[in-house]
């Protein structure tokens, strides 16, 4: 559901035509760092699990723009992916790397805010829509094309790397912001 924020930007706000002009937008936000978007259309998920959350937008004033408000939510992708990789790190799961698929993934700005939010490096890879590429794998497993998981995975290749640039002090400030955010919709807390 990643892209069900921008979605609802593009169909239900109206703010641009096409998710392809997300990059451009937010690339001139200039209240980036103090506008959030909460996109808790249906409740909030991993790690909250708060059916009776809504969605809200935190930190708007009368400057607030267009490419504010498109940034705020490629950024709660990213923030949401924190939440779940904390969660994870919770239960134990250590990450130096992160890869993405699916067609946010192709917007370079996205990708490179969630390597810093992270903090790790986070790799793109050549195919990005893989859903496909992966039933398409196991039908070649199934029928013997391929001989194991092992010699599918190694046939995934990185187009990109991107490694974080956001000092700890700033990742820690935004992110800070985002939990707040998230405190304020909250049915339960």
């Amino acid at each position: 559901m990643a892209g069900a924020a921008i979605q609802w930007l593009r169909d239900g706000l109206k703010l641009f035509d096409d998710a392809a002009e997300t990059q451009s937008l937010a690339e001139r936000a200039l209240n980036a760092d103090t506008v959030y978007l909460v996109p808790a259309f249906t409740g909030l998920g991993a790690p909250y699990w708060d059916p009776d959350a809504r969605g809200a937008m935190i930190g708007l004033t009368r400057d607030t723009s267009v490419s504010d408000i498109v940034s705020a939510g490629l950024r709660s992708v990213c923030y949401q992916t924190k939440d779940l990789v904390d969660a994870m790190a919770q239960d134990g799961a250590q990450f130096s790397t992160l890869r993405v698929d699916g067609g946010m993934v192709v917007n370079n700005l996205v990708v490179q805010f969630l390597s810093d939010v992270l903090g790790i490096t986070v790799e793109r890879p050549q195919v990005t829509e893989t859903t496909a590429l992966g039933v398409a794998f196991l039908a070649g497993l199934r029928v013997g094309m391929y001989e194991s998981l092992e010699q599918i995975s190694e046939l995934w290749q990185s187009e990109q790397q991107f490694n974080p640039e956001m000092g700890q002090d700033n990742r820690e400030k935004l992110y800070s912001g985002w939990l707040d955010a998230v405190s304020r919709v909250r049915s339960v807390q």
